[in-house]
C-alpha cells in the first residue's frame, strides 16, 4: 500500500495506484490522477460526466458499469473514450472514479474489507471447483468466491438477505452436514418462491446453494 499525495490530501492506494477506500474519493484525487493516466490537460466536462456516470451506476447497483454501457449512455464511440481516457477503460477511466479492478462488481458494503484482502501481498487464491462452477471443499468458500459466483450469474446487487441465506446453508450443513431443501429455507426466513426467485434467479441449487459454496450431492 502506497499514498498519492495532491491539494494537499493523502489518499491510500494499491501497487496499481487504484484508491483503497471508495467513499475517501473526491474530484481532486481525480484531478492528481489525471496526468498518470495520461490526461495531460485539465479535465474537462466530458471526462467529468463520465467519472460521474461511472461513480452513480457503482453506488446504485455495486457494479462498475462495462465499457460498453458507460460509451452508450454517454454517446461515445471507442476512439471518443479513447481520447478522453488513453491509459484504458478500466486503467483510466474506472481508476479516476475511484475503482479498481477487484471492487468493480463488489457490493459497497465491504469493498473496504474485500480491498485489504486483495492487497496484503498474499498469493491470489486458487478455488477448486466442478465443471458446473460449484465448490468441491465447501472450507474453501470465502466472500471473494460469492462475490464472483454471483456476478457470474448476473445476480441483482447483493443485500443482507443473499448473505443471511448463504450463512444459514452454511451453518445447517456444518452442523448436519446435509443442504437445508428450498423449503426448509423459505420457512427459516418466512419468504415465499417469488422472493427467493428475485434474490437467486439461476434457482435455489444453482443460485444460492452455489453461492454458499455448496452443494446438493
Amino acid at each position: 500500500m502506497s499514498t498519492l499525495s495532491f491539494g494537499g490530501r493523502n489518499y491510500n492506494v494499491d501497487t496499481e495506484e487504484f484508491i483503497l477506500d471508495f467513499d475517501e474519493w473526491d474530484e481532486n484525487f481525480a484531478r492528481g490522477m489525471a496526468p498518470k493516466v495520461g490526461i495531460i490537460a485539465s479535465l474537462s466536462e466530458d471526462h467529468w460526466r463520465v467519472v460521474r456516470f461511472i461513480r452513480d451506476s457503482f453506488k446504485a447497483s455495486g457494479k462498475c458499469p462495462l465499457v460498453y454501457e458507460t460509451a452508450r449512455v454517454n454517446r461515445l464511440h471507442a476512439q471518443e473514450l479513447k481520447k478522453l481516457f488513453p491509459a484504458g477503460y478500466l486503467r483510466g477511466a474506472c481508476k479516476l472514479a475511484g475503482i479498481t479492478y477487484t471492487e468493480g462488481y463488489l457490493d459497497q458494503s465491504w469493498v473496504e474489507t474485500f480491498a485489504e484482502q486483495v492487497t496484503t501481498g498474499a498469493v491470489e487464491k486458487i478455488y477448486e471447483i466442478n465443471v458446473r462452477g460449484f465448490l468441491i471443499n465447501p472450507s474453501q468458500w470465502d466472500k471473494k468466491f460469492a462475490v464472483y459466483r454471483a456476478w457470474e450469474m448476473k445476480m441483482p446487487k447483493l443485500t443482507d438477505m443473499h448473505w443471511k441465506i448463504a450463512y444459514y446453508l452454511r451453518q445447517i450443513f456444518e452442523k448436519d452436514n446435509l443442504v437445508p431443501t428450498v423449503y426448509d429455507t423459505c420457512e427459516a426466513f418466512g419468504i415465499d418462491f417469488e422472493e427467493l426467485q428475485k434474490l437467486f434467479p439461476d434457482g435455489y441449487h444453482r443460485g444460492a446453494v452455489k453461492f454458499a459454496g455448496l452443494r446438493v450431492r
